[in-house]
């Protein structure tokens, strides 16, 4: 089992694959990895030996992966929020922060279950 960052990385799929699923890495700096560590990136994950998934392991811990990264991009939102900028009032309110319409679309930001939708109102006679 090849573990890298704190996650187990499949083992059925090929490397460069496997390491997306680490959050913050993507498909180019997975490449860029598997060149560094000289690793042939359509090697399965169960293939590995030892040295080369702790050749892995060193080249992934010289980046900001997983928690660490989860925990800057959660402090940046705070800060937007604080700040009550306009990325930060969008981000409180729930709606799309990078200019997007939100006339139509925006389905999954507004979200159709939550509470501060309009709800439907009958008159007492």
């Amino acid at each position: 089992m090849a573990r890298v960052a704190g996650v187990n990385l499949p083992l059925q799929k090929h490397v460069w694959v496997g390491l997306t699923s680490i959050f913050g890495v993507g498909k180019s700096r997975a490449l860029f990895i598997c060149d560094k560590a000289g690793i042939e990136p359509s090697t399965k994950v169960k293939d590995l030996t030892e040295s080369a998934v702790k050749s892995i392991q060193d080249i992934v811990a010289t980046y900001r992966v997983e928690g660490d990264l989860r925990r800057e991009i959660g402090m940046n939102i705070k800060r937007y929020v604080d700040l009550r900028c306009y990325k930060g009032i969008r981000h409180k309110m729930g709606l799309p922060v990078h200019g997007q319409r939100t006339k139509t679309n925006a389905r999954t930001r507004k979200s159709r279950g939550r509470s501060t939708q309009r709800v439907a109102v009958s008159k007492a006679s």
